[in-house]
């Protein structure tokens, strides 16, 4: 079982999920998120020792330019939420990066578009809301692909991890869930669910 955290501040969240061995650690670059983190904070994570976690850049049809200028060298992966083709993520994949490739996923046609994408090296599907919270619809969970570049996202909490794993998905990636008020990582919250997911990978 993997987990990704998104929404996490450099400076509050970093060391702490490093010593928990989070898999994917996720720092929003969107103007409209409460998430949203300024270019200095890019500095900051380049003082971390990742050891076996991965840094994610999460991202709305990011240039070239930023590419280049804040994300190279700082990140392992960039993460898309917009309109990005297959063409765009072979160009992104060339810079140097490897790519999470987000599915909005209202029905089960929505669940199909991930096969346009098979060269995203981790597809996250994720309901429209982008950070809403919204929950994942429990009929359509079981119609996602299975396997280990397969992501979840969508009210995932400690209370539910459980059923949801039990209906075939191994990757969950949370946000919101694991604040205590908006934009602010409860570090219990977050010990409690790794904690959660270690027992049951036991």
């Amino acid at each position: 079982m993997k987990i990704k955290i998104c929404g996490l501040n450099p400076t509050r969240d970093v060391q702490l999920c490093l010593n928990l061995n989070v898999d994917y650690l996720g720092f929003i670059f969107y103007e409209k998120s409460p998430r949203n983190l300024s270019l200095l904070d890019i500095k900051i994570l380049s003082k971390y020792n990742k050891k076996n976690s991965e840094f994610v850049a999460v991202t709305v049809n990011p240039s070239n330019e930023f590419i280049e200028k804040n994300l190279k060298e700082n990140f392992d992966y960039i993460q898309l939420h917009g309109s990005e083709t297959v063409e765009r993520i072979n160009e992104i994949k060339s810079m140097g990066f490897k790519i999470i490739k987000a599915i909005k996923v209202k029905d089960k046609q929505d669940i199909d578009k991930y096969k346009e994408f098979d060269n995203a090296d981790i597809i996250l599907f994720d309901t429209p809301g982008m950070e809403k919270s919204l929950e994942f619809p429990k009929n359509l969970i079981t119609k996602l692909p299975v396997g280990k570049k397969y992501a979840l996202a969508g009210s995932i909490s400690e209370d539910n991890v459980e059923n949801i794993s039990k209906l075939g998905v191994n990757f969950f990636d949370l946000s919101s869930n694991l604040e205590s008020q908006l934009g602010y990582k409860d570090h219990k919250k977050i010990k409690s669910f790794v904690n959660k997911i270690n027992d049951l990978k036991n």
